[in-house]
This record gives structure tokens, sequence and C-alpha cells, in this order.
């Protein structure tokens, strides 16, 4: 009893540097001290969960921990920034398939047969199963082994009729008695397929808040399955990542004026779409001697990072040219859409990492109202959160959804890999507008290229 108590006691502990770490990690300025926090708290969980009376098998759980952790540890250390999102995704599927693991063992034992942990031993596999093979789905997009949509004929239909099966399979296994190998067989498989088609159709500025859905996902199934196996920490740990991963769902769908549903069945696909009425104009082309001049003689400079600045690596560079603009007396800051990126948060993360400081970054809510006092908006490999389409073309898929306004700028310079449409495959208006010119190369090269012409320039 005394151990157990002990061990109780650990496990709140536990709870408060969970959230600790989870309010430190709100800001970017305490993030780093936030992930300590938590990080202690899941080895302190970890460490005492050794101590739970009749524990066995201590040598193979040594091994996982020591595969797992080495493993994570060295795939941390190696990834680059630009592949972080899929890491994320697939470090989240992971968690949904411990998860699932858990239901399916407990399942197979029977020992919790007619009982509520039946019940919610079935509701966390159900999730957790969804979680991981829908997870694996968005890793493999976000890398570029899978195509970027895979949208089948009747697809909501498809997915309707595999939730009513995964749910009708749960509830016999609930009702019918000590769960069969065929029945959880049929059960798991129903839940993979479902999660894995539900993601195959999704892309574009979607993703970001699909992984965050699959994060809260696999935080609910968690801790269904900790109350399954009576064990606070994963409660815990369940309620708190599938509580902040909802919280976070419900922001950036918000952000995005795109309600859950329509994310998950009418998900802007990835296709070439330029919309209802096509647009006017050409895209006019700028030599990065020429942007130099614009971004040299102007009075206050708003950038706009996107994937292009990842893929690019770019955001070392874009820190060296923004002091160097500062240098002269020119007013720069950055814009920070809710979805830029593949992940939520990605672009912080990025311009964090090259060290701009952050009273430098703001929020489309914060900076909005700049954008028509700019001289000029740099928008560097961003397309969905800078498209006017959105405003005012119906058709679009991202209409209605809250853009940054760089197209309000006096002049706007738009750094693009190529002429294609991107991630989303929508075609964006404001790279036809008057205002804007076209700088084209990948986001490193060309940044450089222009550092180098406002050195010339200052000279």
């Amino acid at each position: 009893m005394t151990i157990k108590l002990l061990i109780n006691a650990s496990y709140f502990i536990v709870a408060i540097l969970f959230i600790q770490g989870l309010k430190g990690m709100s800001s970017p300025v305490t993030a780093r001290r936030g992930i300590m926090w938590a990080g202690a708290g899941m080895v302190l969980a970890t460490l005492v969960t050794f101590g739970w009376p009749g524990m066995s098998n201590y040598t193979l759980m040594v091994i996982a921990l020591g595969l797992g952790g080495g493993l994570s540890a060295w795939s941390g250390t190696v990834v680059k920034m630009t592949d972080m999102p899929q890491m994320v995704a697939l470090y989240n599927g992971m968690g949904g398939g411990a998860a699932a693991s858990i239901a399916a063992i407990e399942l197979a034992r029977g020992e919790t047969h007619g009982t509520v942990a039946t019940s919610l031993a079935v509701l966390g596999g159900l999730i957790g199963t969804v979680s991981f093979s829908g997870s694996l789905v968005a890793f493999a997009k976000l890398q570029g082994i899978m195509k970027k949509t895979f949208h089948l004929p009747a697809q909501n239909a498809v997915n309707v009729v595999l939730a009513a099966v995964a749910v009708i399979a749960g509830a016999g296994i609930v009702a019918a008695g000590p769960a069969t190998t065929l029945q959880l067989v049929v059960f798991f498989l129903v839940a993979l397929a479902l999660g894995a088609i539900i993601t195959l159709p999704i892309g574009g500025a979607d993703m970001p808040v699909v992984i965050s859905l699959f994060n809260a996902l696999t935080g609910l199934a968690v801790g269904f399955e900790g109350l399954v196996l009576n064990n606070p920490a994963l409660i815990i740990a369940g309620i708190v990542v599938g509580s902040a991963g909802t919280l976070l769902t419900q922001l950036m769908a918000k952000a995005m004026n795109r309600p859950l549903t329509n994310i998950l069945f009418k998900p802007i696909t990835g296709e070439a779409q330029v919309g209802g009425t096509g647009i006017a104009g050409t895209m006019k082309e700028i030599s990065a001697l020429d942007a130099a001049a614009m971004l040299r003689y102007a009075q206050k400079v708003i950038i706009v990072p996107g994937y292009g600045m990842a893929v690019g690596q770019a955001q070392h560079k874009v820190k060296e040219m923004s002091v160097l603009l500062e240098e002269a007396g020119i007013t720069v800051k950055f814009a920070i859409h809710p979805v830029a990126g593949r992940m939520p948060g990605h672009m912080n993360v990025l311009l964090a990492e090259a060290g701009v400081p952050y009273d430098r970054i703001f929020d489309l809510e914060e900076i909005n109202g700049e954008f028509s006092q700019a001289d000029v908006a740099l928008v560097i490999g961003a397309n969905d959160v800078v498209n006017p389409a959105a405003r005012t073309e119906k058709s679009s898929p991202i209409y209605g959804m809250p853009i940054l306004n760089a197209d309000q700028a006096h002049n706007v310079i738009v750094v693009k890999r190529g002429k294609g449409t991107g991630y989303s495959g929508i075609e964006n208006a404001l790279f036809y507008n008057d205002n804007t010119r076209m700088l084209y190369g990948s986001a490193q090269q060309v940044v450089n290229e222009v550092i180098k012409n406002i050195k010339e320039l200052m000279a």
C-alpha cells in the first residue's frame, strides 16, 4: 500500500510537470523550458512505473525503452527542420498505435468483458488506430512518398460506411462476450482503413489542422487506455494531450474559417484549381537586383514566410537580410499565418532557430492592419495564406479563410521556385496583381543574391 501511495504521489507530480510544460510551450520565449518540464515528467512517470505492484517483464521493458529512446534521440538530432512536420506526424502516429496495441492486448485477454472497461478499450482502440493509420498517411504525403491526393469515388459515403462498420464491430465485441480473433482482426483492419481513407484526399492548408486533430485523437485514446489499466499517468497524459490538441485544432479551424467537417469531408485536395472565373493578367518577373533596390529604399518591409522558405532552408539568410535592412533604418516585421507551413507553429520554429527576435514576429490579427502602410511585402514560399481569392472567389476552396493582407502593400515581391500552383494546387490571384513581382528560384539562393545586391547598394 505504501508503494502504491508513493507511485500515485509521483503521478501527481507528473501531472504538475506536464501542465507546467504545456504552459511553457504556449510561448516561444518559454517553449524550451516547457519542453524540459514535460520531458522531466515523462522520465519520472516511466521510472515510477517500474515499481508498480505486480509489474514483470523488466528485461523486455528495458530493451523497448532502449530501442525507442535511442531511435528517437537519433532521429530528433538528425532530422532537418524541413522534415519536422512529417516527424511530428510519425511520432503522433506511434502514440496512437501504442494506445491501439494496449486495447488489442486487453481485449484479447478478455478479462474486462461485460464491464465499462471493455467499452473504453474498444473506444481507445478505434480512436488510436484511426490516428495511427491517418498519421502514417500524413507522414507519407509530407515526405513525398505518396501522391498528394487520392480521392475515392463517393469518398464521404465510404468514410461513413467504414465508420459505421467499425462502430458495429466494436459494439459486437462489447456485447457478445470475450472477443474472438476474427472479431479483433475485422475491427482493427476497418479502423486502419478508416484512418487512411479519411486522410488520403487531404492536402494544402488543411494538413496542419489534420495533424493537430490526430494529436488530439491520440491523447484521447491514451486517456481511455489509462482508464482501462487504471494507470493515472496514462490518464493524465491523455487528458492533457487530448484537450490541448482539441483546443489547437479548433483554433486553427477557426483561423481558416473552415469547419472541421469541411476539412475532413470537403478537403483542399491539392488538385489544380483556378476558380470559377479565372484570373486576369500575367505574372511579372523581377531580378534580384531590382528586388534588392526595392527593399533597400523602402521604409517598411513585412516578410511573409511559407513552406518554400523551409524547403530552401532559407531562414538564416532571411534573418541576415532583415538585419541588413534594419541597419539601413528600415522597419522590418514578420507576419505569420496560423496555418503557414505544414504543421502548427512551423514558421515560428524556423524563425526562432534562425534567431529572429520574438518581438519582430506577429500573428495575423496583429499585423494585418499594417500591410497597407508597408512599402514592400516580401512573400517567401507562401501561397494559400496570402491568396486574395479567399475574400472574393466563392468557388475557391479557401473562400472565407482569413488571409494575410499582403496584396494591400504598395509593392509585393513573391519568392517562388517555379510557376506551378504549389502544394495546395490553388492558383493564387496575388501573383497576377499589378503591384506584384515574381522572383523565381530556391529561397536560399534567391535571398542570398538579394543580400549581395543590398550590400552593394549600401556600400
